[in-house]
């Protein structure tokens, strides 16, 4: 039962990719991936820009610290030679509590700065790798269209070469049948003159070399009655001719 599923899931699973290559265009497939990965490298730059904003601030707050804890050690001095030995001890302690403050601040600046160059080396291998995809995007739609341009160029020439095949053969049955009648018209009329072939434009039972017989006898008698008129006409007496 097994065997029968995997098999009936693997002819689906042929049939939904025949499916998809007849309907999807690869050409689209290239720009929709070359998007994809064009927005990953926003969101990476996003991050970096993030990052470094977030580095700057800590900056901003390292150096008000700085400042601060050096005003408060002037305070201190100060104090000193006011004789305030009290009031600078509290500048001194204040002094150590911004000291602790800037201890962290400048380990999250260095935690900061190191993640903004993993992020940047990130974001340029990562555009390094979107401007290959891309030049080899190109080149396969470039390649992809010639080949379609041909294939349906070659695919045209099938076809007229087909229908051309069906013309020649359409051309030689008559050319043929052509050859045929004129050959049956080539043999009737060697037969007609033979004699061996009744001509049917002659009446029933008399050939042309009968009719022509007939016609020199006919105008045989035609002369003699003409003669025996003329000599009659002769012997008539004057008056009468």
């Amino acid at each position: 039962m097994g065997g029968i599923a995997q098999r009936l899931a693997a002819l689906f699973r042929a049939k939904a990719n025949r499916a998809l290559d007849e309907a999807e265009d690869p050409r689209e497939v290239l720009d929709y991936s070359y998007q994809q990965q064009s927005e990953m490298l926003q969101k990476v730059r996003r991050g970096v820009a993030d990052v470094a904003t977030s580095r700057k601030r800590v900056e901003l707050q390292v150096a008000r610290l700085e400042q601060s804890s050096g005003r408060l050690e002037e305070q201190a001095r100060r104090s000193l030679e006011a004789g305030r030995e009290d009031l600078a001890r509290e500048a001194l302690a204040r002094r150590s509590g911004v000291d602790s403050q800037l201890a962290d601040l400048r380990g999250q600046e260095a935690s900061l700065q190191a993640e903004e160059e993993k992020l940047v080396l990130a974001s340029q291998r990562l555009q390094a790798r979107v401007e290959s995809f891309r030049t080899r995007k190109e080149t396969l739609k470039a390649t992809y269209s010639a080949a379609e341009a041909q294939t349906r160029v070659f695919e045209a020439v099938g076809g007229i070469g087909e229908e051309m095949g069906e013309v020649g053969m359409a051309m030689q049955r008559v050319q043929d049948r052509t050859d045929q009648m004129q050959a049956r018209a080539g043999a009737l009329d060697e037969l007609l003159a033979s004699g061996a072939l009744e001509d049917a434009t002659l009446p029933p039972g008399r050939d042309d070399i009968q009719a022509e017989l007939d016609s020199l006898t006919r105008d045989r008698n035609v002369d003699a009655e003409l003669e025996r008129l003329k000599t009659e006409q002769k012997q008539l007496p004057e008056g009468r001719r």
